[in-house]
């Protein structure tokens, strides 16, 4: 062999071996590291004009987020994408790094483009998150993921601060949500797919998928979903020998009860990329099946995603368009949803038996899922979902100015607001809490407020130079009313940012008060009949001398205005 051939069949050699992924070399066993990940997409974008890896903002590990752009016609602005009619796909990866399916199978996918093993169809492009949680990534162990089957080493769920950030995207207190925030709305993305790795019951299916909540993206778009997109999905995954079903949300239950769809609060990726519009999806492979055989069925299930999305482009984007307008107009907007009983689905199960035998460990009975005991049966699907707590949009929202951090996560997140130019009285509505609870164990860093119920009051109020005023006229106006009412599941009030106005900062001494109540009533008749009114209804406040102080105090001008005034207010 003349030697400038023997170099040359060297190069194309170790260049296809380098191209591997550890989960290749590795015969489907192991996950790549972070720097293994980053240093092959980088090995990408230099290897082809399609693709483009960007940093975005840093992350709580101090190393930054990355994006991975692959477009066919080698331009890389969505501004443009969105113009020339492509269908945008956002992939997120290891938002938990101890499920690393979503990583190894993205990294093939990207690769297999770039060398037209697959094509990337022209009204496609892609927006690849390697690795989300960069923190938890490079705490590699073997250990913490007792119920699942491989890969060898894989990183930890928490993130540098220990936060779960599929539990962060509308409280923001990761720098990752902040700069998730900022590339999803650069993007905004038609398609968002979140990859996970379930937990729970065993069953024989390998993949589950959790589809955002129809209703919440509205008639068209949900009723499109369900009816038209969504199918083809599972058609799509059942050529590639693959036996999709909805997420599998019970351990041990009684599935003649059927399966109920996981209810997606904000909180999570893709109840939050739903409230702005975006069709999204979190698939969901099974904890116990081999690792290779999670990581090549979340391979085709993007592949198919890719596919169909292409396949339907044209309605695609003309049905999220038409969502939006209608978004725009909304007047109602529901808060919370329940499980609809009176309607369901049915889907084709296929699990194990539940046995019983003697535990080693307890010495007592234990149950398991005898994997020599397979069976298939239609089961109940209950995927229809009731609104409940309906808010009317108002015209706009004002939020004082020291609520800053609200209005600094709500900028984030592209939604626009104006600054009073001078002191103003309006006349606006504005709530006070009556009542809430919190949770008594801390959850993500907070102990989150719930069972929250407000009375609306009606008044004149001064606004202050340099107060927030939000108009409801955004594609955001869902993502605003969500985090701006405080009875929304993940608003801001019940993520804690509200919780200076529950602790009252002024007080008196009974001795002092009591001279002065006396005054009080004396000049206010209304109050006199008041106080006379729940003596009689409640024998017992006549004997409590604290008890009918406090209610005089807080039924006068001395009492502050700021103590469960929750202090964003409504133009209606």
């Amino acid at each position: 062999m003349h030697k400038p051939y023997f170099i040359l069949f060297c190069f194309y050699t170790s260049f296809s071996f380098a191209q591997q992924t550890r989960f290749e070399k590795s015969n489907g066993t192991e996950t790549a590291t972070y720097f293994e990940t980053i240093s092959y997409y980088k090995a990408l974008d230099k290897a082809s004009d399609n693709i483009l890896m960007k940093e975005g903002g840093m992350s709580d590990a101090g190393y930054p987020l990355h994006i991975v752009l692959v477009s066919t016609d080698k331009s890389f602005n969505p501004t443009e994408w969105h113009k020339k009619n492509k269908v945008v796909i956002m992939i997120n990866n290891g938002i938990h790094p101890g499920e690393p399916d979503g990583i190894d199978a993205s990294m093939m996918l990207i690769r297999n483009i770039k060398n037209r093993k697959i094509v990337l169809p022209v009204n496609v492009v892609l927006a690849v998150i390697p690795v989300y949680n960069i923190g938890g990534c490079l705490n590699r162990n073997a250990v913490t993921r007792v119920n699942q089957n491989g890969p060898v080493e894989y990183g930890f769920r928490g993130n540098s601060q220990n936060l779960d950030l599929n539990r962060d995207f509308t409280k923001n207190d990761s720098k990752e949500a902040k700069a998730f925030a900022k590339l999803f709305h650069w993007l905004n993305p038609d398609i968002f797919i979140d990859n996970h790795v379930s937990d729970g019951a065993d069953y024989q299916h390998t993949m589950t998928l959790i589809t955002t909540q129809y209703e919440k993206l509205g008639a068209t778009a949900g009723n499109w979903l369900r009816n038209v997109f969504e199918p083809q999905i599972y058609v799509g995954m059942k050529e590639k020998k693959w036996d999709l079903i909805p997420y599998v949300e019970f351990d041990g239950a009684d599935l003649n009860k059927g399966i109920n769809m996981f209810y997606e609060t904000p909180r999570y990726s893709s109840g939050y990329a739903a409230l702005f519009g975006t069709f999204s999806f979190i698939p969901e492979t099974h904890m116990l099946k081999p690792y290779k055989q999670r990581v090549l069925s979340t391979y085709d299930l993007m592949e198919t995603f890719i596919n169909k999305a292409s396949a339907n482009a044209s309605e695609l984007l003309a049905i999220r368009k038409k969502a939006a307008s209608e978004m725009i107009v909304q007047k109602q907007f529901p808060l919370k949803w329940n499980i609809d009983k009176q309607k369901n689905s049915s889907i084709t199960f296929k699990g194990y038996e539940q046995d019983s035998a003697l535990s080693e460990v307890t010495g007592l009975t234990k149950m398991f899922y005898n994997r020599n005991k397979p069976y298939s049966k239609e089961v109940k699907f209950f995927n229809y979902f009731m609104a409940e707590n309906g808010i009317e949009k108002p015209k706009a929202y004002i939020i004082p100015a020291g609520w800053y951090d609200v209005v600094e996560r709500l900028e984030l997140n592209g939604i626009k607001t104006r600054r009073l130019l001078n002191d103003t009285i309006m006349s606006v509505s504005f709530y006070r809490i009556d009542e809430y609870k919190s949770r008594s164990i801390p959850y993500e860093k907070h102990h989150g407020n719930y069972a929250v119920k407000t009375t609306k009051f009606l008044e004149n109020t001064t606004f202050l130079k340099g107060d927030y005023v939000v108009e409801l006229n955004q594609p955001g106006n869902r993502y605003i009313i969500e985090m701006l009412e405080p009875t929304g599941d993940d608003s801001f009030f019940a993520w804690n940012f509200f919780d200076a106005i529950l602790q009252q900062k002024e007080g008196y001494s009974d001795y002092r008060w009591e001279d002065i109540a006396a005054d009080v009533l004396k000049k206010d008749i209304v109050l006199q009949q008041k106080l006379a009114a729940k003596k009689t209804a409640e024998p017992e406040f006549t004997k409590n001398v604290p008890a009918i102080l406090n209610y005089i105090y807080k039924n006068s001008v001395y009492y502050e205005k700021a103590h469960m005034r929750y202090p964003v207010y409504r133009v209606e």
